[in-house]
């Protein structure tokens, strides 16, 4: 039996039971078995709807693979131990990290690999990419074992479910997902609810003002508590880059579509959603685990040493080769690309050194 589309069943739930929270919509859109973006497509590279970084050159996960190879020699190379990726995409960035540290006297007979994805058309192409290193799948970041932990995400938060308020005098009114009846056709708008004190925001009445619109991500944070938990009990240390700042502000919610921004009521199910990360929602569930200063990504990769590996990879080649090559450097490094854009937060267990290429910071959260 056909199923309707994913709009005409988002609109029958709304009938029934009212407007959605942002959230729920988002996990509909993303995660729904039939219908759904992830559990549907291969959403990565030039044929799919964005580009990440390990797609746009090997330095990226190879400088990672190093920058964890270190902390893990720092760390007293703890064996055994899991590495963890989180939305692992196509397994791109973690063939690189794999090739980049074979060299890592025991690293590689001390790691346990596992692959955090919840979608089976990913599984199937990750199990291809690293079928040379036996991984294992769960979809569930509190199914990892309970041993040291080094674990990386690579634009993984901004696509995990938010919600968004706007603020209201002392109170908060929670955007959330409606139908919308004033078109030729049925389709979806935002609607705001009546206004009322949001424990989780109480903290944002400091900085906000009437009109100011903040989101937060309850599944974010959970996934954020969890690795910073077995982190500070088992050891380990985290890597997580994504877009965003330390703080949440404004409304960063948006729909990508074949590299393009579409509205992300426009065909649900059919586009990328994702919303900027609040780092400090990260950083403060992850305690006891200790933060690093929040690094631009551009500074990160320079500290590992990018353009001496761009400059030793740019020898052998010519041509358009070389333009791409250059033009890849550019694109993870430049303020006005990804370099500023894109930041990079690294969680490790007290008392550790921090992780290669960062920061501990003396008052994380001022």
């Amino acid at each position: 039996m056909t199923q309707a589309p994913l709009l005409d069943r988002i609109l029958q739930r709304i009938n029934l039971q009212g407007p959605m929270p942002l959230s729920d919509y988002m996990q509909i859109c993303m995660l729904d078995p039939a219908q759904g973006y992830y559990t549907t497509r291969d959403p990565l590279g030039t044929k799919g709807d964005f580009i990440t970084a390990p797609e746009i050159s090997q330095m990226f996960g190879e400088l990672i693979g190093l920058a964890l190879a270190q902390t893990w020699m720092d760390h007293g190379s703890p064996a055994p131990f899991t590495l963890a990726e989180a939305g692992p995409g196509r397994g791109t960035l973690m063939a690189d990290i794999l090739r980049a540290t074979r060299g890592v006297p025991g690293f590689h007979d001390a790691m346990r690999l596992v692959l955090i994805e919840a979608s089976p058309t990913l599984r199937r192409i990750q199990g291809d990419t690293l079928a040379d290193y036996t991984p294992a799948w769960t979809d569930r970041i509190e199914d990892l074992p309970k041993r040291p932990l080094f674990f990386v995400a690579n634009e993984f938060f901004d696509a995990l479910p938010i919600r968004q308020a706007q603020r209201m005098g002392d109170g908060w009114a929670e955007r959330v997902v409606t139908a919308d009846d004033t078109g030729l056709a049925p389709g979806l708008t935002f609607a705001l609810m009546t206004p009322t004190p949001l424990p989780e925001l109480a903290h944002r009445l400091d900085d906000t003002a009437d009109g100011d619109v903040i989101e937060w991500s309850a599944p974010a944070q959970s996934v954020a508590a969890t690795v910073g938990q077995r982190i500070a009990t088992h050891g380990g240390a985290a890597l997580i880059f994504d877009y965003g700042d330390w703080r949440s502000q404004g409304d960063t919610f948006q729909a990508l579509r074949d590299h393009q921004p579409v509205s992300p009521f426009e065909a649900p199910g059919s586009a990328d959603l994702t919303a900027h990360v609040d780092f400090e929602a990260l950083a403060r569930a992850a305690a006891p685990a200790v933060p690093s200063l929040l690094t631009p990504q551009g500074v990160f990769l320079e500290r590992l040493g990018i353009t001496a590996r761009a400059q030793a990879l740019a020898k052998r080649l010519t041509g358009s080769a070389l333009d791409a090559h250059i033009a890849a450097h550019r694109r993870l490094t430049h303020p006005q690309e990804m370099g500023t854009l894109f930041k990079v937060l690294a969680l490790t267990a007290p008392g550790r050194p921090p992780v290669a290429g960062m920061t501990d910071p003396e008052r994380p959260f001022s």
